[in-house]
């Protein structure tokens, strides 16, 4: 059975948790490892057979403050899908719509040319 094991690093930057992440993938049976937490200063390791507290040390001895916080099973929680419906639409698909700018009229005089000559 797999087990879920939190731990709480103090770390100072990136090369630190680059440490962190390369020490406990090293570990015996660690599937999978992240950070949570609201700071990401909390290591979650996922494994089965995982050594708590030789991992712990691993993490004071190279890298700094460690602190093991919980060590648990883990079982996936069961999410409840949600159906999602397509949106209903109101309008025809080639409906026209207007502009959203001002159309301006401007008149137009026609006006009979009779005068000119009646060659051209």
């Amino acid at each position: 059975m797999a087990q879920k094991v939190v731990i709480k690093v103090a770390m100072n930057g990136n090369k630190s948790r680059s440490k962190v992440l390369k020490i406990a993938v090293a570990a015996p049976g660690v599937q999978s490892a992240g950070f949570t937490g609201k700071e990401l200063d909390q290591l979650e390791v996922v494994g089965e057979g995982i050594d708590a507290a030789v991992l712990t040390s691993l993490l004071r001895k190279n890298v700094g403050p460690s602190d093991l916080i919980s060590v648990g099973s883990a079982e996936k929680k069961e999410e409840k899908k949600t159906e999602i419906l397509p949106a209903a639409w109101n309008s025809y698909p080639y409906q026209f719509s207007a502009p959203s700018y001002p159309i301006q009229y401007y008149p137009v005089e026609y006006t009979d040319h009779t005068d000119r000559c009646s060659i051209m």
